[in-house]
């Protein structure tokens, strides 16, 4: 099977079909239309065999993964998702793992209404690219240098469940009961982007990111744009059963703070909007728990845990960084 072939099979008819997209997949360039009064978010995410996922994972994870992340940057900015182009990269034609991976596809972009309007496949090392679009109105995007000293300090769902996920599969941690080394092992391959959230958060958050490569080095991005510090409290952590029950708790506060991969939103939200959290997210579904606050110490994460200090000296994941993680974390 040729390139343009391999397209026409799996990929053309692959997704949603929106309304806004004039000319998809097929020509030189898609053709789409951006609605009155919105302003358009773009954002591209690259998952390398490797280095993103293990060589051997599923094509329907992978392909899931690769779209949740991408969702997970526009819910972030408080975006809708409308558009994605996928640029694969394969090293030889699996038509097996192509089916698979263009179901996961197909599945994921049905759900979130997202239609799939270009790209380009070549024949190389296993990577795949996307580039995800959406709209948001210019004065509501949600960024990361609105925080405030006084502003509370959010996180929805659960964090650190993903980072055991990953230990799991590496043969790092043995998880015994079945139900927890399942969940744990989903939340790593199948990650759900925030999207409702994100875009009910418009009207309440002064600043927002997803969690992407750890609690303490996405929170240090809003820290640094805002210049602001903020002080975190481990014991309100929003922390699943399914982590705290297989592992000890100084590892589980290492899994939320630094390992990554949870693509929850971390948000501000100043006094006066404090009471309306919940409310606005009551039609996403998904819990938010505040976690600590911001104040004037910039770019500076103080810890405690029961009100006194909590010593912890490694942070998150970096591309081209060539230290090594400490692993280490205890009471000061």
């Amino acid at each position: 099977m040729k390139e343009f072939s391999l397209i026409d099979t799996y990929f053309r008819s692959v997704s949603f079909q929106r309304k806004d997209v004039l000319l998809g997949i097929g020509d030189d360039c898609a053709i789409t239309q951006i609605p009155a009064g919105q302003a358009l978010a773009t954002t591209t995410d690259t998952l390398i065999s490797g280095v993103h996922f293990l060589p051997d994972a599923s094509p329907k994870a992978i392909a899931q993964k690769a779209i949740a992340v991408n969702l997970s940057d526009l819910a972030a900015m408080g975006a809708e998702p409308a558009w994605l182009s996928l640029s694969l990269s394969l090293p030889n034609v699996d038509e097996q793992w192509l089916q698979a991976f263009s179901d996961g596809f197909k599945e994921l972009t049905e759900y979130y209404s997202v239609q799939l309007i270009g790209g380009d496949t070549v024949q190389g090392p296993l990577a795949i690219t996307i580039t995800a679009q959406g709209f948001v109105t210019a004065d509501q995007a949600l960024k990361r240098s609105g925080a405030k000293p006084g502003d509370f300090v959010y996180v929805t769902g659960s964090i650190g469940d993903a980072g055991l996920g990953l230990d799991i599969l590496l043969d790092k941690v043995q998880v015994e009961n079945p139900q927890h080394r399942e969940y744990l092992l989903n939340r790593l391959h199948y990650p759900t982007p925030r999207v409702f959230a994100g875009t009910s958060l418009r009207r309440v958050a002064s600043a927002c990111i997803d969690i992407s490569d750890g609690l303490l080095a996405d929170i240090k991005h809003i820290l640094n744009a805002s210049q602001c510090g903020a002080c975190l409290q481990l014991d309100k952590l929003p922390l699943s059963n399914a982590l705290l029950e297989s592992v000890d708790r100084d590892r589980a506060f290492h899994y939320a703070l630094s390992a990554g991969d949870d693509y929850e939103l971390l948000f501000t939200v100043s006094e006066e909007q404090k009471s309306s959290v919940d409310r606005v997210l009551a039609c996403s579904n998904v819990p938010a728990t505040c976690i600590g606050q911001i104040n004037g110490a910039v770019g500076k994460v103080d810890l405690k845990l029961d009100e006194q200090s909590y010593a912890y000296s490694q942070t998150g994941f970096e591309h081209f960084s060539s230290a090594q993680p400490s692993n280490s974390a205890k009471r000061a």
